[in-house]
């Protein structure tokens, strides 16, 4: 073989072993597609965890609400009828057992509902107060919680017994990072103090079954508002303020409460969304949102009002109805 033969057999040899500039394109998109379609799959695997995630969040969240304010409700009016002794009982002119605001939030460290203010109230949040007697002298011995989950001591004597009531008291605001949370307000023996019990509260609405007619069934449920206007129009006897606010204990239309139903609106903590955001949310029903929602801030929330950062948050309603047990057991005053 010629000298020359081997040389084009030696080029030929070397294009057989080449890329052309078309099959390199080619090549490189190939690539690109297995690449974007891995990066598809990834993305996808990576929301459907999140969504399944926060799902999950917000169902245990909302459990857990429902939970310790429902054992609190039960929970109001409560009297040691176990005790070997005669009980403390509620007198008729002690404050009511259940009592509530409209919009409201509140200060930790102020006592009960003193302090209350409609600034910075969170979606037209409501607050629940709810009173009950402890069930010792040491408030460890067959203990009565409060909310905070501390033991509540009974009464030092019949004289001290309406300000030493148990308090467990419901109400929602933000944190130091403006994350909504439904907080418990208690008295401690030392102090007033309020603990979050549930991160991503955006609403917590409360209304009142009223017994009307003293059948021991509520008629018809009112906000907090609605009890209060009933109560403006009692009249009050006493020749003082004091007096007439005692003739006010004995009368208040929030001593014929013996129903209560709540509506919590629980956010994941996270953005897990990109659909559009035009949900509205009706706590209590879009029949009752149809008719109240102008005044009773807060039954009906838009996602599309809500705050920017948050909107892209999955959501969900809590509701519970609970009847006040203690008030068919005990004095029911």
């Amino acid at each position: 073989m010629s000298h020359r033969s081997q040389c084009y057999r030696t080029i030929a040899l070397f294009r057989q072993y080449g890329w052309t500039i078309t099959e390199m394109m080619i090549a490189i998109a190939l690539g690109l597609f297995i690449l974007l379609t891995a990066m598809g799959l990834l993305l996808s695997s990576k929301t459907g965890y999140v969504m399944q995630d926060q799902n999950a969040y917000i169902q245990e969240t909302g459990r857990y609400a429902t939970e310790v304010v429902s054992r609190s409700v039960r929970q109001a009016g409560y009297e040691n009828w176990n005790s070997g002794t005669i009980p403390l009982q509620t007198a008729d002119n002690f404050s009511a057992n259940v009592m509530g605001m409209d919009a409201m939030t509140l200060k930790k460290t102020s006592a009960g509902l003193d302090g209350a203010t409609s600034t910075d109230v969170v979606n037209g949040s409501d607050v629940l107060a709810l009173r009950f007697f402890g069930a010792s002298a040491d408030g460890e011995e067959g203990a009565i919680l409060n909310c905070a989950g501390l033991s509540v001591a009974a009464p030092a004597s019949l004289q001290m017994a309406e300000q030493e009531r148990g308090w467990s008291i419901f109400f929602v605001a933000k944190d130091s990072t403006g994350e909504p949370e439904l907080r418990c307000k208690y008295q401690s023996k030392t102090s007033w103090n309020a603990d979050a019990i549930a991160r991503g509260v955006e609403s917590f609405q409360v209304l009142y079954g009223v017994d009307v007619d003293g059948d021991g069934q509520p008629e018809q449920f009112l906000n907090a508002d609605n009890i209060d206007e009933l109560d403006n129009q009692l009249l009050l006897v006493g020749e003082n303020a004091i007096a007439r606010a005692i003739d006010k204990n004995r009368k208040t239309a929030w001593k014929m409460v013996r129903t209560i139903k709540f509506s919590l609106l629980v956010r994941g903590s996270q953005n897990a969304r990109d659909d559009v955001l035009a949900t509205e949310y009706n706590l209590f029903g879009t029949d009752y949102g149809n008719v109240h929602a102008a005044k009773d801030k807060g039954v009906r929330i838009r996602e599309d009002t809500l705050p920017i950062a948050s909107r892209n948050r999955i959501r969900r309603i809590f509701t519970h109805t609970i009847q006040l047990r203690n008030d068919a057991a005990g004095t029911g005053l």
